[in-house]
């Protein structure tokens, strides 16, 4: 593993599911958002939500119900207007084309642990665990990303410790949850990387370089 660069990258193949709509002006470019739908192999959707600068949506606007492989990488921001998840994760695309391939959800992050927690159990007995991966940008900013190891690579997970560095292939997906309040209960969406194989870098750890495979949550 080249452990110079961080790395951040994804490719998405899904059908648009609803219009873009403006997001926010940075550096001078407006940005607008649009909902990408993309299929699992169990069935399941995840609805993923695309940032497009302007410029791209001027050369090839996504229409609602086009098929359409998006090239990017991965976003975070902490929404504090008080509404919905705190942490927000978008794709930001730099590419974005017609397909008439099959779906895909294809992601490979490169970074440092800064949290992770401890092996526990779903309802239906299986292993997971839940970490950040932060990864640096090129210009001095970083996106702190959650992520799930399932099965039995949430041992192997668990056994690195926060500042290790690892590379991770997965992928990008949704969640749908219910937030209890005391008066009201309130149903939001969650994104999390799932992890299909990880790579750590660390030289302390005795299986350093083969490429753990895992189970990936099926969804």
């Amino acid at each position: 593993m080249d452990s110079c660069k961080d790395q951040n990258q994804i490719l998405l193949r899904g059908t648009v599911s609803g219009p873009p709509r403006f997001s926010h002006i940075s550096h001078q470019e407006r940005f607008y958002l649009f909902p990408l739908t993309v299929e699992r192999l169990s069935g399941n959707e995840d609805v993923l939500n695309i940032q497009l600068p302007g410029r791209l949506l001027d050369q090839s606007p996504p229409e609602p119900g086009a098929a359409v492989e998006v090239t990017g990488s991965l976003r975070t921001f902490n929404n504090r207007s008080g509404e919905g998840a705190r942490l927000v994760i978008t794709v930001l695309a730099d590419g974005v084309r017609p397909t008439g391939e099959p779906p895909a959800n294809l992601l490979t992050l490169r970074g440092t642990i800064c949290r992770r927690d401890e092996v526990r159990r779903t309802p239906l007995g299986r292993e997971i665990c839940d970490f950040t991966l932060a990864v640096n940008r090129r210009y001095g900013r970083s996106d702190y990303l959650p992520c799930i190891a399932w099965g039995s690579m949430a041992q192997r997970c668990a056994a690195l410790g926060v500042g290790s560095r690892l590379e991770l292939t997965g992928r990008l997906q949704s969640r749908s949850y219910t937030k209890q309040y005391p008066d009201r209960r309130e149903e939001r969406v969650a994104y999390e990387c799932s992890a299909m194989s990880l790579e750590p870098e660390a030289a302390e750890e005795p299986w350093r370089g083969k490429g753990v495979a895992a189970e990936a949550g099926k969804g």
